[in-house]
């Protein structure tokens, strides 16, 4: 996750207004993922949806992306928000649902680490979950 941190810090220095438009600014921003539906099983070289649910802290906050790390059949999954600097942002908080496919090529069991934020400490969050392959 610390390659994530990074991959924004130099996104954030790319990003810096230096030609003084008056366009609108903006950040990206790792969003802690509250809960996921994901299928009980995956079916061998089937395609399945996840969706991820997360909470978007006011109306200037808009889905991006997400960032995904594989290791083995490891994946690390975090939603990554764009953040617009406009005063006139609905204040509200909003509940968001985003969906990905992923495509099973594997019989082994996959497990998904879902970024749920960080301690006050600095140490990553994750909500663990493991799913099995049947042919």
């Amino acid at each position: 996750m610390k390659k994530i941190l990074l991959l924004f810090v130099l996104v954030g220095f790319m990003s810096c207004d230096i030609g003084g438009d008056d366009g609108p600014s903006f950040q990206l921003e790792l969003m802690s993922i509250t809960s996921v539906n994901i299928p009980d099983q995956f079916t061998f070289g089937e395609t399945h949806e996840i969706t991820v649910n997360y909470l978007r802290p006011n109306g200037c906050h808009e889905f991006n992306n997400f960032i995904f790390q594989p290791d083995g059949n490891t994946r690390t999954v975090a939603v990554v928000d764009t953040v617009y600097d406009d005063p006139n942002c609905s204040p509200n908080a909003v509940d968001a649902s985003v969906s990905f496919d992923f495509r099973v090529v594997s019989n082994e069991p996959y497990i998904f680490q879902f970024y749920q934020g960080s301690t006050q400490t600095g140490e990553d969050q994750y909500l663990i979950i493991e799913v099995p392959v049947v042919d």
